[in-house]
């Protein structure tokens, strides 16, 4: 039997799936993950010895193509017709790639945009295989807990209550995405499908999180696996341990694979403003957004891509934009933080880490130095140390395990 993990995404998409792809083979399990082709995302999955299967554009190239587009506009919601355009691209080369890598016999993974899962499902359902539709955080799954997200062209309707909400999500997916699904489907031979997000999401899909950071919904049959985490032994580079070693725990600062939001160079400066006027030290993490230092001043340190396991259990205070690798990654460090939500899940996971005591829900996505300097003034207090430390210790390291032998693998 071979699983093919399956994604189209960012960072955040991708690194559980290595993670598992590298339980399973240490299991015995042939696994491969079919993701876009990113130099990032090669060099991830190469690092571990995990076979990636390209699947259409890289990331970086379709969010350089957008922002070229939307022009001073960069950040917005694209039209309708623009995300149809694109989604009909996601579905035919994510089938493609899925249907190249299977056989009788193997089990499809789906995450990822919801074109990308669509065309994942179809792959599956050509040769009759397994599919299981996975989440990595509990916002999308219909719950009465929370509302649906808005798409282009369907905002969401004023007073009405979260169950009724999703009901117009599931019309949505049909107007969004059902089209652009069937008129694949019908091009390789399968039947059309009426409610695409349940055919997706099936009855019973999984939630591969952590149940004491973003506990499963209400209203919704999932299995919670846990979070797919890969343990990162990789040493830090010598002349960040020399940093790290000749002062106070610096403050981190990285949005990781946001790289539309414009405000992100605003908010790496107004961090190390607010940092030196703690008198902590910064470790600046460049990410897509290709974050650079002001000065050439020795209290800071630019990094690229890093082992965030060691580097976080040796910050303050992690600043970060909230998503769900990051934030797990910190809460295992026993680091407290600081959330800027941009999008989607994001403002979830900074409301989780305010109700468990580990650190503070930026307001908005636009920080200033002043709202900073009073986040940190927060998160360096011992009593929020001594919590992150605590809340670290429950955070489970388990859900690749359990995410294997559910696979049979």
């Amino acid at each position: 039997m071979r699983v093919v993990l399956s994604t189209y995404g960012s960072r955040g998409d991708v690194e559980p799936l290595a993670a598992l792809a590298v339980e399973l083979r240490n299991r015995g399990t042939d696994a491969v993950v079919a993701a876009p082709p990113d130099d990032d995302f090669a060099e991830l999955l190469e690092r571990v010895g995990v076979p990636l299967v390209g699947a259409g554009q890289a990331v970086k190239e379709m969010i350089a193509e957008v922002s070229r587009k939307q022009g001073p506009n960069v950040g917005r919601r694209l039209p309708l017709e623009e995300l149809q355009f694109r989604a009909h691209r996601i579905v035919a080369s994510q089938y493609e790639a899925v249907l190249s890598s299977v056989r009788t016999g193997d089990v499809v993974v789906g995450t990822g945009l919801m074109p990308a899962a669509c065309g994942a499902r179809s792959a599956a359902d050509q040769l009759g295989l397994r599919w299981v539709s996975v989440r990595f955080q509990p916002t999308t799954l219909p719950s009465p807990d929370h509302p649906p997200y808005p798409y282009p062209g369907r905002p969401l309707p004023e007073g009405l209550g979260n169950a009724e909400l999703w009901e117009y999500d599931r019309e949505t997916m049909k107007v969004v995405f059902g089209g652009v699904f069937n008129e694949h489907r019908q091009a390789v031979g399968l039947p059309p499908v009426d409610d695409v997000r349940s055919y997706i999401f099936t009855d019973e899909p999984w939630l591969a999180a952590d149940p004491l950071l973003a506990p499963a919904p209400s209203g919704v049959e999932v299995v919670q696996t846990g979070a797919w985490i890969r343990p990162d032994n990789r040493p830090l580079p010598p002349e960040l341990e020399e940093f790290l070693t000749s002062g106070e725990p610096p403050v981190y600062v990285g949005f990781g694979s946001m790289g539309l939001q414009q405000n992100l160079h605003e908010a790496g400066r107004a961090a190390v403003t607010a940092a030196r006027g703690h008198g902590r030290r910064v470790v600046l993490a460049s990410g897509w957004a290709e974050l650079a230092l002001a000065d050439d001043d020795k209290d800071c340190f630019r990094v690229g891509e890093i082992n965030q396991q060691a580097l976080f259990a040796r910050c303050a205070t992690v600043i970060h934009h909230g998503g769900a690798g990051t934030t797990t990654t910190a809460t295992r460090a026993g680091a407290p933080q600081i959330i800027v939500p941009q999008v989607v899940d994001q403002p979830y996971f900074a409301r989780r880490v305010a109700e468990l005591g580990v650190g503070v829900a930026h307001e908005g996505s636009v920080p200033s130095a002043g709202s900073l300097t009073e986040g940190l003034s927060t998160t360096l207090s011992p009593d929020v140390a001594r919590r992150a430390h605590e809340v670290a210790g429950k955070i489970s390291d388990q859900g690749t395990r359990v995410a294997a032998e559910l696979l049979g693998g």
